[in-house]
């Protein structure tokens, strides 16, 4: 894909639309913040993120095989 071909087509389609909602959406993901994923979980799921992080620096991880044997042998 040649990524300037691309916008170039994106600004002809634009320039011919007289639909305000099209150029408003456009405007509105051209102009929007871009927020940082871990201010929008909630604090319990940071918790739970800064446990797993703590837990992993401690060395208290274990290996896919044995956490999941257990489970297939049901």
């Amino acid at each position: 894909m040649d990524i300037q071909l691309e916008k170039q087509e994106i600004i002809e389609r634009l320039l011919q639309t007289n639909d305000e909602s099209i150029i408003a959406s456009i405007k509105s993901l051209l102009t929007k913040d871009k927020k940082d994923f871990w201010e929008e979980l909630t604090p319990e799921q940071q918790n739970d993120i800064k446990l797993s992080l703590q837990e992993f620096a401690e060395g208290k991880v274990s290996d896919f095989e044995e956490f999941i044997t257990p489970y297939l042998s049901k």
